[in-house]
Parts: structure tokens; C-alpha cells; sequence
């Protein structure tokens, strides 16, 4: 009985320890989606890169107007045409990931920093939540809610 109970009680902690490590694993990837996608979407103006990150029925929700990715890659393309184009640099800081089967959640600060030729022209800060799905090519975004904070 001390044996089988033993076991057991192996047996649930390790199931617990490998589901915590998922869960870390699920949560690290989620949190690399959030960077890599403004990296490569909004610093590097790529359109392109949409369909890698957002699903296809993404929504953005932007400071009280609806986008969705036709509306971004528009946005994009727009804004690859005025020259020169800065650099924008990405800084997130996460507040709450919860990462569920196949469904999970962030919030986060989102700062950039814009500059051209090395001079700051513009600094932004957003606080933001989003959803993420499952698929079988990853993690992908289906909505992104952002509100601008004022600069102190």
C-alpha cells in the first residue's frame, strides 16, 4: 500500500512538474510571438509578414478604430513610399500571460523609440492586450487591442 501510494504521489508531481514545463515553454513562445512581430511588421514595414503572424481573420483594435490585416498591409505599403523611413525599435515589457490548450492572452507595454539618421523623433508607449490561437504552424495573434499612454 506505502509503495503504490508512493507512486502515486510520484506520479502526480511529475505530471505536474512536465505541465508546468509546457506551460513555461508555451508562455516563452507567446512572449517571443509579441517581439517578433512588431520587429518584423511595424520596424520593418513588411506586409509580407502579416499571414506569419496574425490570422487570417485578425482584428486590431487601434486607439478607437478597427484594423484588420488588409487595413495594416495598406498602412504598411503607405508607409514604406515616405522617405526617408525610420527605424523603429521595439520594446515590450509583459505584464500577464495566460497560456490555455489552445487559446492564450498577454498583456503588455509596448514602448518605441523612432528615429531617423540616429535622431529620436518620436518616443511611444502602448499599453496592450492580445489573443493568441494555436495553429499548426505556431502561435498566432487573432486581435490585438492597443491605447495609446500620454508621454509624461
Amino acid at each position: 500500500m506505502k509503495k503504490r501510494n508512493t507512486l502515486l504521489l510520484m506520479l502526480f508531481f511529475t505530471t505536474i512538474a512536465f505541465a508546468q514545463g509546457v506551460m513555461e515553454t508555451h508562455k516563452k513562445q507567446f512572449q517571443n510571438l509579441v517581439q517578433e512581430s512588431f520587429d518584423e511588421i511595424w520596424s520593418k514595414l513588411e506586409a509580407k509578414n502579416i499571414e506569419k503572424y496574425y490570422a487570417k481573420d485578425f482584428l486590431l483594435l487601434e486607439h478607437g478604430e478597427v484594423w484588420n490585416n488588409d487595413t495594416i498591409a495598406t498602412y504598411l505599403n503607405k508607409a514604406k513610399l515616405k522617405l526617408p523611413i525610420p527605424k523603429r525599435v521595439n520594446k515590450i515589457e509583459i505584464i500577464a500571460i495566460k497560456v490555455t490548450n489552445k487559446t492564450a492572452w498577454v498583456a503588455y507595454h509596448n514602448y518605441a523609440i523612432i528615429s531617423i539618421d540616429d535622431k529620436v523623433i518620436r518616443k511611444a508607449h502602448w499599453l496592450e492586450s492580445a489573443t493568441a490561437i494555436l495553429t499548426d504552424k505556431g502561435w498566432k495573434f487573432d486581435m490585438l487591442h492597443s491605447t495609446r499612454v500620454k508621454s509624461e
